[in-house]
């Protein structure tokens, strides 16, 4: 059986549009949706489009303000949320601290923004390890094509390879950094950016 994996705010959102079908026999628009939850309606457009590509929503037709439909999925997607961690409390990465329990719950969900596209890319190499990034490391990527200028992005050069580096304006072109003193930065008269780095996960024991 296939999983879907929505956020806490996707499942929100798709328990109101089936409650509000069920009691209206038409779905919300985005404006009733936005105001439901105290949100803008660009917040709510991605969360919408965020469950059209997960297969949980769909159109009846375009350009129709209410014709967003349920997917029924029985006997199919087991829907579900991001399970959570327990943080026990601290533990000291510089001096000693005193080891104290606090239990916290901690919703993994927490890590990818509800309201931004976002994917995950698989770290191949070393070439960012002073940030922290070390090969076989997953960096979260919030999907999008500008970028400030020491932003770690993923850089699409002119002979269609990607690479992970951060990037800045120069006069002529682009300076892509890499966060390793052994290599070289890469400068380039044009790049393609496809989304900038928001967050790392690590394992450890691979």
């Amino acid at each position: 059986m296939p999983s879907v994996a929505l956020t806490k705010r996707q499942l929100e959102i798709l328990d109101y549009y089936r409650a509000y079908a069920a009691r209206h026999r038409i779905s919300p628009t985005l404006e009733e949706v936005a105001q439901h939850f105290g949100v803008n309606k660009v917040t709510i457009f991605g969360h919408v489009a965020a469950l059209e590509r997960k297969g949980v929503l769909t159109r009846a037709a375009k350009g129709v303000s209410r014709g967003m439909l349920v997917v029924d999925q029985p006997g199919g997607a087991d829907i579900r949320t991001p399970s959570t961690v327990t943080i026990l409390g601290r533990i000291a990465a510089g001096s000693p601290i005193e080891a104290i329990e606090a239990p916290e719950a901690f919703d993994l969900a927490d890590l990818i923004p509800a309201d931004r596209d976002v994917y995950a890319l698989r770290v191949s190499g070393r070439s960012m390890i002073d940030d922290g990034i070390h090969d076989g490391d997953i960096v979260l990527i919030e999907r999008r094509s500008n970028a400030s200028d020491g932003d770690m992005v993923v850089a699409v050069l002119p002979e269609e390879e990607a690479t992970l580096k951060r990037v800045y304006r120069e006069r002529g072109g682009f300076r892509l950094e890499p966060a390793n003193r052994e290599l070289q930065a890469i400068h380039v008269a044009e790049v393609e950016v496809r989304g900038v780095v928001i967050g790392v996960v690590r394992r450890y024991g691979r």
